[in-house]
Formats: C-alpha cells, sequence, structure tokens
C-alpha cells in the first residue's frame, strides 16, 4: 500500500471498526456454511474468510469489498473433492487457481467486467437482495435445512427457495422465531431518524445489539425446553481445545498430485469463475459505494490471485469478492479497506479465542441482520427507477432478477447480460444512419447521414431503405460523420452506386477522413502519459503512480 493508502485506511476507524464487527458477525455463518455445502472441512470457510479479509482487503484497491468463500463456488468444490480423492488434492487446484488469477491480472484480463450493461448489475444487487430474503425467512422460524450462504434456487437437500418456505411450517421452532421478531423490532428501531441523532446509538449499531440479545435470548431458552434452540439453529464454528488444537485444523496441499491433469482443469476453472464473480462484485460493490470510488479491477485480480494461492497453502476454501458482505459492509457505514481488513483480524482472533461464546449466536439473529441487507439492495425506489429508464433497461433488470431467483448468480447474470446485448443491437439496427425529412429531402434530393459506427447489424435497414429510393431521384450518402464503416457497408454502398446507374439515379457519397483511425483509448493513455513526463521534466515532481 501506498502511504496515501496508509494514511487514508487509519483515518476512517470511528466508521471502520464498527462496520467491520458486523461484517464479521454475518461472515461467520456464511463461511461456516459454504465449507459445509462444499463438502470440506468447516474451518476451511474460517480460514478463507480470515485471507480474505486480511491479506486480498490490503492487497486490493477496492476500498469497500469484502473477500471471502463464495457459494457460487460450492457446488464446484464440492465435485472437485469428489473426483479428485481428497481435501489435501484439492487444494493443490486452490494455489494453482490463485496462479492463474494472477495471470490474469498481469494480463490485464479485469476489464472485462466493464463490459456488463448497468442494468444488469443493478439486476444482480436486487435478485441477490431477494434471494437473502427468501433464503432467510426458514432460518428466522427455526427452519434449518439449508446452508447459511446458498444462493442457489435447488438445494441440496431437494428442495428449492419456494418450497423450503412450505416446508419450514413444519418446523416452526418459537424460540428462533421470539429472537427474530425481536431483532427485526431492534433493526427496524434503530434504523428511524430520530435513533440517528442520538450519539449513543451513533456509536451502538443495531446488529450488535441484535446479537447480543440473541446470545442472551439463547441462554435464557436453555431452560425453557418449549423455547430451547437446537444445534443445528446457532453458529458452530469448530472449537479447538488449546492454541496447539487450533493449529492443528490447518490442512496442507499434497503435491504430490501437481502433475494430475484434473487438479489442472479444476485450477483453471477456480480462477476463471472466481475472477468472473469478483469482477461483477467488484462492480456492484462500486456502484454501492456512496463516494462512487473506482476500483482497478486488474489489481483486484491480483489481490485475489494471491489470496487464492494463500488460502490453498494453508488448507481454505477458494477467494471472490462477495456482495453479501461487501454490501454488509457499505450499509454499516464502511469507509475505507481498513473495516474488511480488521474483519479479517477479528475472525481470526475469536476464532483462536472465543469461539464457544460465537456457537452461543443465534442463526435467527443473523436472519434478522441480513433480511435488512436484502432490502436495502432491493428497495422498491430501483425498481421504480429502472421502469422509468424504459424497457431498454428495464427487461434485462428484470430478467437478471428473475435469472438469479430461479438458477443462480452466474446463470441469471448471463440471462441478463443475453437480453441486454439483444437491445443494443435492436437499437444499433434502428439506427445506421440519420434521416429528418424536413432536413434531408430538399429539391429531391435524399441526404443519408451514416452514423458514427456502422456494422454489419445495420447491412438490413441501410439496404432496405436504398431499395426504396424511387428511380430518378438525387441521393447523397454522407459519410464524413462515420468513424467506422464495415466493409459489408460499403458492399451495399458500392452495389447500390452501380445499380443507379441503370435507375437514373443520382449519387453523390460524401466520404470522411477517419479511415484507418487508431485505437483511441490508448491515444488518449499515450497522450496523458507524455503529458506528465513533459510536466515531470518541467517542474522535477514525481510522476503519480
Amino acid at each position: 500500500m501506498s502511504p496515501k493508502e496508509t494514511n487514508g485506511i487509519f483515518s476512517n476507524l470511528k466508521n471502520d471498526i464498527p462496520a467491520s464487527v458486523i461484517v464479521f458477525l454475518v461472515a461467520v455463518p456464511l463461511c461456516l456454511g459454504i465449507a459445509l455445502a462444499s463438502g470440506a472441512p468447516l474451518f476451511s470457510g474460517i480460514i478463507a474468510g480470515i485471507v480474505g479479509g486480511i491479506v486480498v482487503g490490503a492487497l486490493s484497491g477496492s476500498q469497500l469489498g469484502v473477500s471471502g468463500p463464495a457459494a457460487g463456488l460450492a457446488v464446484i468444490v464440492l465435485t472437485a473433492i469428489q473426483e479428485l480423492g481428497a481435501f489435501e488434492i484439492f487444494l493443490v487446484a486452490v494455489v494453482l487457481g490463485g496462479v492463474f488469477q494472477l495471470l490474469l491480472g498481469y494480463a490485464r484480463a479485469g476489464i472485462i467486467g466493464y463490459y456488463f450493461p448497468s442494468s444488469v448489475i443493478k439486476g444482480m444487487l436486487s435478485g441477490i437482495g431477494i434471494i437473502i430474503i427468501l433464503k432467510q425467512i426458514p432460518h428466522a422460524f427455526g427452519y434449518d435445512k439449508d446452508y447459511e450462504g446458498s444462493m442457489s434456487f435447488a438445494q441440496p437437500d431437494g428442495h428449492n427457495t419456494l418450497s423450503e418456505l412450505y416446508y419450514m411450517f413444519e418446523a416452526i421452532s418459537p424460540g428462533a422465531v421470539i429472537i427474530a421478531v425481536l431483532s427485526m423490532a431492534i433493526l427496524i428501531l434503530w434504523e428511524q431518524p430520530f435513533m440517528k441523532r442520538i450519539s449513543l446509538f451513533k456509536m451502538v449499531q443495531g446488529p450488535l445489539v441484535v446479537v447480543a440479545l440473541g446470545i442472551v435470548l439463547n441462554l435464557v431458552f436453555q431452560n425453557m425446553p418449549d423455547l430451547a434452540l437446537r444445534a443445528d439453529q446457532v453458529v458452530a464454528i469448530p472449537v479447538a481445545e488449546s492454541i496447539g488444537g487450533f493449529f492443528n485444523q490447518f490442512t496442507f496441499p499434497d503435491f504430490s498430485h501437481i502433475t494430475n491433469s484434473a487438479v489442472w482443469v479444476t485450477g483453471i476453472t477456480i480462477a476463471v469463475v472466481a475472477s468472473l464473480e469478483t469482477l461483477l462484485c467488484l462492480e456492484a460493490t462500486d456502484k454501492l459505494d456512496p463516494m462512487k470510488r473506482v476500483t482497478p479491477a486488474n489489481r483486484e485480480l491480483k489481490a485475489q490471485g494471491v489470496g487464492n494461492l494463500l488460502s490453498g497453502l494453508v488448507g481454505g476454501l477458494p477467494i471472490t469478492q462477495v456482495i453479501v458482505r461487501s454490501s454488509t459492509n457499505i450499509q454499516s457505514g464502511g469507509r475505507t479497506k481498513m473495516s474488511a481488513i480488521l474483519h479479517g483480524f477479528i475472525l481470526l482472533g475469536c476464532a483462536m479465542a472465543i469461539p464457544r461464546i460465537l456457537n452461543l449466536i443465534p442463526l435467527a439473529s443473523l436472519a434478522a441482520i441480513l433480511f435488512l441487507v436484502g432490502y436495502k439492495l432491493a428497495k422498491p425506489a430501483l425498481f421504480k427507477q429502472m421502469y422509468a429508464l424504459g424497457k431498454t433497461h428495464f427487461i434485462p433488470f428484470i430478467v437478471t432478477i428473475l435469472g438469479i431467483v430461479f438458477t443462480d448468480l452466474l446463470k441469471g447474470i448471463g440471462m441478463g447480460l443475453v437480453v441486454a446485448v439483444f437491445y443494443i443491437l435492436y437499437n444499433n439496427y434502428k439506427k445506421p444512419f440519420v434521416f429528418e425529412t424536413e432536413k434531408h429531402i430538399n429539391d429531391h434530393e435524399i441526404r443519408i447521414e451514416l452514423a458514427e459506427d456502422v456494422t454489419f447489424i445495420n447491412k438490413a435497414a441501410i439496404q432496405r431503405a436504398l431499395t426504396q429510393i424511387p428511380d430518378g431521384a438525387k441521393v447523397v450518402i454522407d459519410t464524413s460523420k462515420s468513424i467506422n464503416i464495415d466493409h459489408d457497408v460499403w458492399e451495399i454502398i458500392n452495389e447500390f452506386k452501380t445499380n443507379s446507374q441503370y435507375r437514373d439515379i443520382e449519387l453523390d457519397v460524401i466520404k470522411g477522413g477517419y479511415v484507418g483511425i487508431p485505437n483511441q483509448v490508448k491515444e488518449i493513455e499515450h497522450a496523458i502519459a507524455n503529458s506528465l513526463v513533459t510536466r515531470v521534466k518541467q517542474n522535477g515532481q514525481p510522476v503519480p503512480e
């Protein structure tokens, strides 16, 4: 980290420390749940959370993103462990995945994240918000068959997100319901404007009160058989009897299997899927950031690569940036990357020192906290805003949400992206040129001004327009404002030129001066770099990184 970054992350501790505690509380059950769903040792999820917080948090350029084990990789991990035969062999694939991610970062593959339309990213946020709410309802009722952190419609227990809402009525736990209801009441109270004006309640955030109340009620209910919580209704972090026992929970990769081609295929799969999830969450986190900071995507891939490499070396699950933890961080008032780093240190310290206290936290309390996170991600105001933008933005937004809710995160985003690209292509198809009747038909002259970028997609529309021009007309095709014209379009224009000789059409083609224009992004990068170098030579000041 540069000196500027170091000063920045220590300047907002009053905001970052409370946020880090809340992110930690949310992260613990998610780390454990994802490890359980992955068929891996439970402690491997904790390791991934620690590395994601401390290592990735320190190396990342994201100020608010939080990394850790991701539900989107759970199926890949489960299948890989079964196929490779041992968790120690799978860890070799995690290490290789980290190396591949580093290579992707140096290859500047982070640019991929910028190719997802805003409507899809906002749909992703709302979809995740809805799925969080739907997945947490059973936990609030004390029905905990699905693991914490699950994001897929189909569940390991054979049910799905919606059917789980039916089955939960067969196993309602009064104690869990009481805790969830009281927790929600506290969180709603803490959100009221008059509460935010009281300095004490600014310092002590609602989620901390909710967790403390949950622990107290759990202890009280232990003496009441009808209200007592079961073991599967509370956090279940592995407990070591000593410091030595704690470190014995770390597992190391078996590098004797590094020549196994299946290990390499798994490593590449982890790198690709983890990188894609990270880039999507990175874009979404930047949109949620109140300060609208932009995270360097390639640096993020490098940070994630180092994180996965280290996580694999000490027995952790694969890591990505995770939107649930990141959005919790933002909503809890986090300002800099220190909140993510501190959450990793808190996770490490508590896992070592007070695991039994953590195991008193009811999942119903955490469900209430996640309800609020989900609601803020999927606020009705966002739906109104997207609807006001028109169907070009609203339909991809809705398709993304439905896809995430009824399949999983990556498939849902893929569906939304396909629809968004369709609308982009359709709009491009409709606007191959500029034509205004009053302006472009004078003295029987028909003037067609081609758009800046004319591709093969516009062939049909241009062909149709030229075919409708009557015999004997005077036509001007103006390409002076076009930066890019595909060969396919020039072919149509040349064919029309030939055909016009037989139809008594007077044709004039005005060509522009942008033929062979170079990559404009690189041109501006070079210009800025040269400008900085010139300024350094003049002033003797160092070039900023």
